[in-house]
């Protein structure tokens, strides 16, 4: 075979292998960023890793899916079912995550900066340690959720129902508590700077102003 063709070849297989890994489709659902994969079934799929940036996953069912350190960076995860789904290390910057059920998932360590969960469901979940500072919690539902030593400086928790959850050495200054239920959770160790409690109900609540 000439040596001039070899190069050429090389760069074929290459280009295909590229082509292969960037094509990859789970459930008809096209791993990607950017993709398109609203109303899919995904339930306890491994997307660990996965770059889906800027996707659409609006109303997908990834129950317990694997999407630990995946980047869903700007991506749109409106009234996705995402319980108990494995988010840990996941980048979650500037999400739409409104109406989603995000019962019992892990996101532990998760950098959600700026993102949006109104109107979620993250009861029992697991946020320890997790990026959330500006994010929006309106109306969330976070009983017995874990949030111990996460960064929640201005994030929103207006009219949301914290009852039981433990934010245990949070840092939550400037956060927004306005008509929250805080009964019986946990804010010790906190940081409280400069954040608002208006009209909060603090019955039980450990560390609360």
């Amino acid at each position: 075979m000439p040596r001039t063709i070899l190069p050429v070849l090389l760069l074929l297989l290459l280009a295909s292998a590229a082509l292969a890994q960037g094509s990859r489709t789970v459930e008809g659902c096209n791993i990607r960023r950017g993709t398109l994969c609203a109303n899919m079934n995904l339930n306890g799929v491994d997307l660990s890793g996965a770059n889906l940036a800027n996707s659409q996953f609006s109303r997908s069912d990834l129950s317990g899916a694997n999407l630990s350190r995946t980047n869903f960076d700007d991506a749109n995860l409106t009234n996705a079912d995402l319980r108990n789904a494995d988010l840990s290390h996941a980048s979650l910057l500037k999400t739409n995550a409104r109406g989603a059920n995000l019962s019992g998932a892990k996101l532990n360590g998760a950098r959600a900066t700026g993102a949006k969960f109104q109107n979620a469901d993250l009861t029992g979940a697991e946020l320890n340690e997790a990026s959330l500072s500006g994010a929006d919690f309106t109306n969330a539902r976070l009983g017995r959720a874990q949030l111990q030593r996460a960064e929640l400086q201005r994030a929103n928790f207006r009219a949301a129902s914290l009852k039981g959850a433990s934010l245990a050495g949070a840092d939550l200054q400037g956060a927004n508590f306005t008509s929250a239920i805080l009964t019986d959770a946990d804010l010790s160790g906190a940081n409280l700077d400069q954040a608002i409690f208006s009209r909060a109900l603090t019955a039980g609540c450990i560390g609360c102003p």
